[in-house]
């Protein structure tokens, strides 16, 4: 990978990681704030998206590094409605999964073809796992019986 491509590629991880960790922040909150009859496995499923969150921040971290970067103190933009109705939350959710999608795209836009199998392979891994979440929160939000297919 050359100089500019390699910058290119420390901005994205960077980006990445301020995107993941605004979505560690956002599940956290998310999991205080879900009240009713279904709350523990909807909070255990926030938490475990949070912390997934950190996961990746860090890999993303470790990636800028390995590149010769310095990992950003940011936090990617955090969205409050001020809405908890756990429609509204998954709404939101379903955005936040689709801004790390769109990044993580970006890094493979740049990662392919040039050298750089550790982040093309990095970058698809995410891809798969961000399109799953993405998945999960649509299924989630649709009503019972509705079998529509994905679209990301």
């Amino acid at each position: 990978m050359n100089e500019v491509d390699t910058q290119k590629a420390i901005d994205i991880l960077n980006i990445i990681m301020e995107v993941e960790l605004a979505g560690v922040v956002r599940y956290t909150h998310y999991s205080l704030m879900v009240y009713g009859y279904n709350r523990i496995p909807i909070v255990d499923w926030m938490k475990s998206n949070a912390q997934e969150g950190l996961i990746h921040a860090h890999k993303a971290g470790e990636l800028v590094t390995l590149l010769g970067g310095h990992p950003s103190l940011k936090i990617g933009p955090l969205l409050e409605t001020e809405k908890h109705d756990i429609g509204d939350i998954l709404q939101e959710s379903l955005e936040h999964e689709k801004t790390a999608l769109a990044a993580y795209y970006d890094l493979l836009k740049i990662a392919e073809g040039r050298n750089s199998v550790l982040l093309e392979e990095y970058a698809r891994q995410l891809i798969v796992e961000e399109e799953l979440h993405l998945d999960e929160v649509n299924k989630m939000m649709r009503h019972p019986g509705d079998v529509e297919a994905f679209k990301p």
